[in-house]
């Protein structure tokens, strides 16, 4: 019996394939669009059973066969205006495996996104009802469009967990570009000029440097995956986050103290693209996995930063 991972090739789905070579998983099928450039690459030291191109997935694929699902992949450009695209890739996509893993009986992890919450006026509670929220791009609302979809349906996998992710960093985000988390931009940023720009506010009830967000390393993600990989009792939608939101200043002083450079920020205008998008404040409320049985806890936040920095950022390397 085979494990299948979606997305094998981005950040997270990289991430999570290395995390279960780690745990002695190499019953792998890797998934992603190979006929993109370097995506072959980044999984070619990695053991896997098979790689197979996300058009030829749900048609080439024998689910009778398959384990568990890891639905990592996903369009995750909250720029991106194209809803078309989102509703191909976020939503049908996502309906397809869902159909495939409720009439083989395969249990399923899939990427949801803390961009459902919004602007967050509706809080972050993943306990209350979900039918309120509304999301301030594409992106989001592709998310939340298969949540309420998902909530909609009688057929069911046998355990199926929808993980909102919320603002995921660490080592595997190289090729990300403008997407990329804020401490990967820092580090270059810092690197080469000295000096980190950061967003200003465009909201009276926050000053500069105090949005907040809930940032949670990829290394804790991953243990939250495995979680319920392992658990498999409580199906429903949870948050992966952290629990505890921190401002940018923040971040900013524990990217610089990684690098020991002097503290150097810059506040520049949100990009007026996003800036009527822009979250201002999130923070997971966990309340829900830890009910169920989670304890392991979090990664501080200068922890974090300080292992991605320099045992990755400065050596190029991978997880």
């Amino acid at each position: 019996m085979a494990i299948v991972v979606t997305g094998a090739a981005g950040f997270i789905g990289s991430a999570l394939v290395s995390y279960l070579n780690s745990k002695g998983q190499t019953n792998l099928i890797l998934v992603d669009d190979f006929t993109k450039d370097g995506k072959s690459a980044r999984i070619e030291r990695f053991q896997y059973m098979q790689c197979i191109d996300r058009e030829d997935f749900l048609s080439s694929c024998n689910f009778s066969q398959i384990e568990f699902v890891f639905h990592i992949g996903a369009r995750t450009d909250t720029a991106e205006m194209d809803v078309d695209l989102f509703n191909k890739l976020n939503l049908d996509y996502s309906k397809a495996i869902w159909l495939r893993c409720s009439e083989t009986n395969t249990p399923l992890i899939y990427a949801s996104s803390a961009a459902t919450y919004g602007d967050g006026s509706l809080g972050f509670d993943d306990e209350k009802e979900i039918d309120q929220l509304q999301p301030l791009n594409p992106y989001g609302q592709s998310k939340q469009d298969f949540d309420l979809w998902v909530e909609e349906q009688n057929d069911e996998p046998p355990f199926w967990c929808g993980l909102k992710f919320f603002n995921v960093f660490g080592p595997n985000e190289y090729h990300k570009g403008r997407m990329a988390s804020v401490v990967f931009h820092a580090f270059n940023q810092i690197k080469a000029s000295g000096k980190l720009k950061l967003f200003k506010s465009h909201r009276t009830d926050y000053e500069d440097g105090q949005q907040k967000r809930d940032f949670i390393y990829i290394k804790d993600l991953l243990d939250l995956i495995w979680f319920w990989y392992t658990d498999r009792t409580q199906s429903g939608l949870y948050n992966a986050g952290t629990g505890k939101a921190h401002t940018f200043l923040e971040l900013a002083g524990a990217i610089f103290a990684a690098m020991d450079a002097e503290e150097n920020i810059e506040f520049i205008p949100i990009p007026e693209d996003i800036r009527d998008k822009y979250q201002y404040f999130t923070e997971a409320k966990m309340d829900k996995t830890i009910k169920a049985g989670y304890e392991k806890g979090f990664t501080p936040l200068k922890d974090a930063v300080s292992d991605y920095v320099r045992n990755y950022l400065v050596k190029g390397a991978s997880y």
